[in-house]
């Protein structure tokens, strides 16, 4: 997930983003492109105190080898995803930050109209403790600890939040956590290369389900959940406006369909290494 998965902290610093994710089917039977667009709206409170409102719009379009014979793909080409962001940070003692965040969305192939089973919810409890920009200190550090689960993400169960940035040297920088860890390289004021392990997926509802294994059994969701590691590149085009890009290779992954009580039914070939995005994002 986040922005899909990304801590409440640093959805206030992202206005908006546009993003295409692409991973190509390659000798693997699918694939999947995502275009991606979301804005958040920071609303400041008395205290230091914030309000987030936000949208995150996604459509997915699958991509699936011609030879597959036990499930009909043409059911599942096609996914949308539409998440509503309510997030409250709150400045605590000792320049600690409380954050909450709840989510509710949908996602699904919209074969005919929403219902409550297309329904998505995501939430985050984290305690934030920013220090980057303190000068009297000689390296500036965040740390951010908490729990985050999303049904979207592509895994099914709540996450420890973890993140531990700082900046060891004028050029260089680490982020060390759970679901996103990154090796940062400053190479000018507008630029960066991070090398980055991360986390991505989606799951999504099937509407009137999608029978496979000779119709014995009813598959009503799809699960798609990916391990990433690669190379970013970020360029600062203007001083709120900043691009981005990444190639990474796919450490694991896991896609399947899944029956009403969410168990397993069917797999496709997983054989895909590489994974790209790129995109455009709006910052404070």
């Amino acid at each position: 997930m986040l922005l899909c998965f990304v801590t409440v902290s640093a959805q206030i610093s992202d206005f908006a983003r546009v993003e295409y994710k692409l991973l190509p089917r390659g000798s693997s039977n699918f694939g999947y492109s995502r275009i991606r667009a979301a804005v958040n709206y920071p609303i400041e409170l008395k205290n230091s105190n914030y309000l987030l409102l936000g949208l995150d719009y996604s459509n997915i379009e699958m991509s699936f080898d011609s030879d597959i014979v036990k499930f009909n793909t043409d059911i599942i080409q096609d996914f949308q995803m539409l998440e509503f962001n309510l997030a409250y940070i709150k400045k605590l003692k000792n320049d600690w930050r409380l954050g909450v965040r709840f989510t509710p969305g949908f996602s699904s192939n919209l074969g005919s109209k929403i219902t409550f089973e297309d329904a998505v919810f995501a939430g985050d409890v984290v305690f934030i403790n920013d220090k980057r920009d303190d000068t009297t200190i000689d390296k500036p550090y965040r740390l951010i600890v908490g729990v985050s689960y999303s049904q979207n993400r592509g895994i099914s169960f709540p996450l420890p939040f973890i993140s531990y940035y700082r900046k060891f040297h004028p050029k260089w920088s680490y982020n060390l956590g759970v679901p996103k860890s990154n090796l940062q390289y400053h190479i000018s004021k507008k630029s960066r290369l991070k090398l980055v392990t991360e986390l991505d997926g989606f799951t999504a509802n099937i509407q009137e389900g999608l029978p496979v294994n000779n119709e014995e059994d009813l598959a009503k969701k799809i699960n798609v959940s990916l391990i990433l590691g690669g190379l970013r590149y970020e360029y600062k085009i203007k001083e709120h406006l900043e691009f981005f890009c990444n190639f990474s290779g796919v450490l694991m992954e896991s896609a399947e369909l899944r029956d009403k009580n969410n168990d397993k039914v069917s797999t496709v070939d997983k054989k895909n290494t590489v994974y790209f995005g790129t995109g455009l994002r709006i910052k404070k």
